[in-house]
């Protein structure tokens, strides 16, 4: 069951699965992306029981390549190299969503000092770390193994990107990983 404000207490953030709801009436029920296992779960839900917005970000990451880009309306803003996955623990492939903001209490710990939720969930590890397997894009305390197959399903990038992501990406950017 989802609950809003979730369990971190910040707002239930969906992605619309098509993002033109333009003039459809309050009564409309629109379909949307899940933050649920099996990743790619979508639901209805009312018109009028949410607050759209527009964002102009949205995240690649190629994980063969270990790269990830933020694009700014159609422009190139930030890219650099990330960890992922290993081979046990790959990072999933798909369409995702960002589904929060959080400031681990170590700034300089495995983490980093900010991680992304994402609504994607690991195919190997039902819980981790006494999370339900939730798959994130987070900062490291090992900025040397970036560009290397290290985490368990998370993208790991610098901690002075994740800072740099954390004051500007907003909630609900669409993130897709390929190889």
């Amino acid at each position: 069951e989802l609950s809003n404000p979730t369990e971190a207490g910040g707002p239930l953030v969906f992605q619309l699965v098509d993002d033109d709801a333009a003039g459809l009436d309050d009564e409309a029920w629109v379909e949307v992306h899940l933050p649920v296992r099996p990743n790619g779960t979508t639901g209805w839900v009312p018109l009028a029981e949410l607050s759209l917005s527009r964002n102009p970000y949205r995240i690649e990451i190629d994980a063969g390549d270990h790269r990830l880009v933020i694009w700014r309306g159609g422009r190139r803003w930030l890219e650099t190299t990330v960890g992922i996955g290993t081979g046990s623990t790959p990072t999933p492939r798909g369409q995702f969503y960002i589904i929060e903001l959080l400031q681990p209490p170590d700034p300089g710990g495995l983490y980093g000092p900010f991680a992304f939720g994402l609504s994607g969930f690991s195919e190997t590890l039902r819980s981790f770390a006494g999370g339900d397997g939730v798959i994130g894009i987070h900062g490291t305390d090992e900025p040397e193994a970036l560009g290397t197959d290290v985490s368990h399903g998370c993208v790991r990038v610098h901690n002075d990107v994740i800072s740099e992501m954390a004051g500007v990406i907003p909630l609900g950017t669409p993130v897709t990983i390929t190889d």
